[in-house]
């Protein structure tokens, strides 16, 4: 699901995403070596087009939410981009440019074609939906109190929303709130906390201190959770349908908008 790099995580696709890119760029430079045409800047500008329309048209369907803190329109990092907007402002972006330089046409066509079958070939498709592949988890867990749970129990056939998570970790605690109301809520889908690492004195002792209060809260000492769905960033949040099967997930500390696009996609699956 990521991969690491020293302190820095990143979702695969991400990365395959900018490999893809660069294999568009790479392609569409040497077709138009012999008019010496560059489509580097080209690929990069449809790209950053296709994100601000993609997160424009994110913002506007969610927007009751992003109301309420407005500061978070701008912070990408909660992965809230609507994907056909993307793609058809990157697209038509490209269309233009070509329609204004011929000599570019041939070579960001073979670019944006040579990109695209890299993306498509790479895995990544898959890597954005994974639900064929990977079903709830069967990691033991145990309650604070010491008593063995396994998520089947607790989801009982109806969608689970799994968030991994520790209490030393800042932006766990940022978004913990966001996902306690939402679990008050939501009260036809599980959401379940599994802390990572931590022994059932360490996690009491932070539900205890009155900043949250949480349904639901499962340790994991081990952290074999992380290493059974492939992450190893935390907070992790992983969406399952009521058919135990993955439907989406995200990296870092969710926003509002971004849980309840994933909590309406998730209905949208029963």
């Amino acid at each position: 699901m990521n991969v690491s790099l020293g302190p820095f995580s990143f979702q695969s696709a991400h990365l395959l995403l900018l490999i893809s890119l660069l294999i568009a760029c790479g392609v569409g430079n040497w077709v138009g070596r012999h008019q010496k045409v560059k489509t580097g800047k080209v690929l990069l500008d449809m790209l950053l087009v296709g994100l601000v329309a993609g997160r424009s048209v994110f913002v506007a369907s969610w927007f009751a939410q992003y109301r309420a803190a407005p500061l978070s329109i701008i912070d990408i990092r909660d992965g809230g981009f609507t994907p056909w907007a993307v793609l058809l402002a990157a697209l038509a972006f490209g269309a233009w440019r070509m329609l204004g330089q011929p000599r570019l046409r041939n070579p960001l066509a073979a670019g944006v074609l040579a990109g695209a079958l890299a993306w498509f070939t790479s895995g990544a498709p898959l890597l954005l939906n994974l639900s064929e592949r990977k079903s709830l988890p069967t990691v033991a867990l145990v309650t604070p109190a010491g008593a063995p749970v396994s998520l089947a129990a607790l989801a009982q056939g109806r969608p689970v929303v799994l968030n991994l998570w520790a209490s030393w970790c800042p932006p766990c605690r940022q978004e913990m709130p966001l996902l306690a109301s939402a679990q008050q809520r939501n009260r036809d889908v599980v959401f379940v906390f599994v802390n990572q690492g931590e022994d059932g004195q360490s996690v009491m002792a932070y539900l205890n201190g009155g900043q949250v209060a949480l349904e639901n809260v499962v340790l994991d000492s081990r952290s074999a959770m992380g290493r059974e769905v492939g992450s190893s960033a935390l907070p992790t949040t992983l969406f399952y349908d009521a058919g135990g099967r993955l439907a989406n997930s995200h990296l870092g500390a969710v926003s509002a908008a971004s849980l309840e696009s994933k909590l309406a996609g998730l209905r949208k699956r029963d």
